[in-house]
């Protein structure tokens, strides 16, 4: 499995739309998408402007497929005027047996 983690640092003023988008993001790609497996979306309780994505996919070429999805780009460029930071990082999940 290929595992995404994203970061985001949020503008506070935005706050409130971002997580309804992300919660939207989040829902449109698990339904569309039958290589995501997971998109977990997480917010820091006393940072509440940080949020954390956990995204598993069957293979990089199905998060290729995600980000040229047309969901992800209408979800991409609503929130990206209100993203202050963003890291992406991608992971090869170990087998159970590591």
């Amino acid at each position: 499995m290929f595992i995404v983690t994203v970061e985001f640092e949020i503008d506070p003023a935005h706050l409130d739309a971002f997580r309804a988008a992300m919660s939207e993001q989040s829902r449109q790609s698990l339904a569309r998408e039958a290589d995501c497996h997971q998109f977990d979306v997480s917010y820091d309780s006393d940072r509440p402007v940080c949020c954390f994505l956990y995204e598993k996919y069957t293979d990089a070429p199905a998060f290729d497929s995600h980000l040229a999805s047309d969901h992800f780009l209408t979800f991409n460029a609503l929130v990206t005027p209100w993203v202050v930071s963003k890291t992406v990082r991608t992971w090869e999940l170990a087998p159970a047996d590591s």
